[in-house]
C-alpha cells in the first residue's frame, strides 16, 4: 500500500439527482466515492478552507482541503480514479485555472518524484500555495517534501491572507 496526499478544491454548485450540492458537499462526494473504491482507503480528511480563488474572471470563492489515501493503485491509476471522479461531479475543463464543481489533485505520492506530460509529482505549485498546505498541516504537521522541506516550514512562508478555516 502506498500513501497519496490530494488535494481537494470547489467553487461551483451541481444539481446531482435533482439537488443541489454546494463546494462542501461536492467535497464530500468526492470522499465518500473514493472511500468506496476497493483499491482506496481515505485515512484521513482535513478541516475545509474557504478562499479566494485564483484564476481568470470574476469566480466565487473556493472551499480547499486535503485527504491521506492509502492505496493500490499506481499513481496515474489513481490520476485516472481522481479525474474520473470529477468527471461524475460535472467538471468540465475549458478554461485553465477557471471555475470547477470539483478538483482533485495529486499532491504527494509517497516520496515519488514523478514527471510526465500528465502528472508531477510531487505536485509542482503546492509548496508555495497556503491553501494546499494548511490542511496538509491539520492532517500531517511533520511530513516532509522528497526534497526534505517540511511543510510546516513552507506554510509559515506562504501568505494565508483571505483563507478562512470552516467550522464543522
Amino acid at each position: 500500500m502506498a500513501l497519496a496526499y490530494i488535494g481537494l478544491g470547489s467553487n461551483l454548485s451541481e444539481k446531482v439527482d435533482g439537488q443541489i450540492q454546494d463546494s462542501r458537499a461536492q467535497l464530500n462526494q468526492a470522499l465518500e466515492t473514493l472511500s468506496l473504491h476497493p483499491q482506496v482507503g481515505v485515512v484521513n480528511v482535513s478541516p475545509f478552507y474557504q478562499t479566494p480563488a485564483i484564476g481568470p474572471g470574476n469566480q466565487p470563492d473556493y472551499v480547499n482541503g486535503a485527504a491521506l489515501l492509502e492505496t493500490e493503485l499506481t499513481p496515474l491509476a489513481l490520476l485516472d480514479l481522481l479525474q474520473s471522479i470529477e468527471n461524475q461531479q460535472g467538471r468540465v475543463r475549458t478554461i485553465r485555472w477557471g471555475a470547477r464543481t470539483l478538483d482533485l489533485d495529486i499532491l504527494l505520492f509517497g516520496l515519488l518524484v514523478h514527471q510526465t506530460e500528465r502528472l508531477i509529482l510531487p505536485h509542482p505549485r503546492m509548496h508555495e500555495r497556503g491553501f494546499v498546505l494548511a490542511p496538509l498541516v491539520d492532517i500531517a504537521p511533520h511530513l516532509c517534501l522528497p526534497t526534505g522541506e517540511n511543510i510546516s516550514e513552507l506554510l509559515a512562508n506562504c501568505s494565508m491572507q483571505g483563507i478562512v478555516k470552516l467550522l464543522g
